[in-house]
């Protein structure tokens, strides 16, 4: 209901009470602004004093009440009463919310700087001590250190800044978050970047997956015929991202790890997963066993495959034929190609580059 029907409300049906429908007329409310109203809050408005003994002049039967003083003549100005609209703005969490007023005496922020000043300095100061000992001795020399880190020493310093990273990366994992995915018209080439040698490809006629740490005790062998009429095939275009730099957008096909590891538990106390590549080979063509260490709950992501197609076409050699593991959610280094064992453990497994003081999560 608006302003001008309540005022049709509150006038008497007697046309002849002009003094009382002036007083009426005095006392209309102003229209608020369509966009500051808040239909949701109902706005409590106490009724005037003079609307009130206006309404009191007017008996049942339409003539005024003998014991009320007379209406005000029309020369007489009723000044109008102005009532301010009370509007409440409801903000959501995640809404920006106002900023609040802090009044602080000057020398109470004088002291409060200078603390923050020197809490900086002294930050700053420890950080460029911590980092300058890692510099090479000879470096130091010229600069005029005489005294620094030894080898031992700054790998230990690093191997505990890596460490601090992986339990980061490892907080912030999460089952539901997903890499982007992509179209195919965003696919880019990818290279081969084999750890070593690429090996000849006449190992794949033999290839067989062998799956160790069982709930049953038991060791499976399987081939990737067995692998492709079993388990349902699964396409995603991700991002692959290797720890020298580069990345590619690249189109996979394969089962789910997680699949697997639904037909073929684990026992009940394993946490990790070693997945290991007996064909690799290194930069001489010998026999270097390529393995990684993988936790269960990242092996269970939905977006990590054990893949067996590349663009649509059976895997190449180059790329890891006939399995290989993707993980989108790592570093390629985890990416283990021509997969022939995967061993479960409770135990957090050896990993070929964390053996060399590299980190051990590798997460993005």
């Amino acid at each position: 209901m608006n302003n001008e029907e309540k005022g049709n409300l509150l006038e008497p049906e007697d046309s002849s009470s002009t003094g009382a429908a002036s007083k009426l007329e005095a006392t209309k409310l102003p229209q608020a602004d369509p966009e500051d109203a808040n239909p949701s809050v109902p706005t409590v408005i106490e009724k005037p004093e003079v609307v009130e003994a206006a309404e009191q002049q007017v008996a049942s039967d339409g003539s005024p009440s003998p014991s009320v003083e007379p209406a005000p003549q029309a020369d007489e100005v009723v000044p109008p009463i102005v009532v301010k609209p009370v509007f409440v703005k409801h903000q959501g969490f995640f809404q920006e919310q106002s900023l609040t007023v802090v009044e602080m005496a000057p020398r109470i922020m004088r002291n409060r700087t200078r603390r923050e000043l020197v809490a900086f300095g002294i930050g700053a100061v420890a950080v460029a001590t911590g980092a300058g000992y890692l510099l090479p001795q000879n470096t130091l020399s010229r600069l005029g250190v005489r005294r620094g880190m030894n080898s031992r020493g700054k790998e230990w310093l690093l191997n505990k800044a890596l460490r601090v990273d992986d339990e980061v990366a490892e907080a912030l994992y999460s089952h539901n978050r997903m890499v982007p995915t992509y179209t195919k018209s965003q696919i880019t080439p990818i290279k081969n970047n084999y750890n070593g040698v690429t090996p000849d490809a006449g190992y794949i006629s033999g290839w067989k997956l062998t799956i160790d740490g069982l709930a049953s005790g038991l060791s499976v062998s399987l081939d990737i015929r067995t692998l492709m009429n079993r388990f349902s095939v699964r396409e995603e275009i991700t991002r692959f991202v290797c720890v020298e730099g580069w990345s590619a957008i690249a189109w996979w096909s394969g089962l789910r790890f997680e699949d697997l590891l639904r037909a073929y538990p684990p026992k009940s106390q394993a946490n990790w997963v070693r997945v290991e590549s007996s064909v690799n080979l290194d930069n001489s063509g010998n026999p270097d066993p390529y393995f990684v260490a993988l936790d269960l709950a990242t092996a269970s992501h939905p977006q990590t495959l054990l893949a067996t197609h590349h663009d649509g076409q059976p895997l190449t050699v180059e790329h890891g034929a006939p399995l290989r593991l993707l993980v989108p959610v790592k570093l390629g280094l985890k990416n283990v190609k021509a997969i022939t064992r995967i061993t479960y453990s409770a135990e957090e497994p050896r990993d070929y580059w964390a053996q060399y003081g590299y980190s051990s999560y590798d997460g993005i």
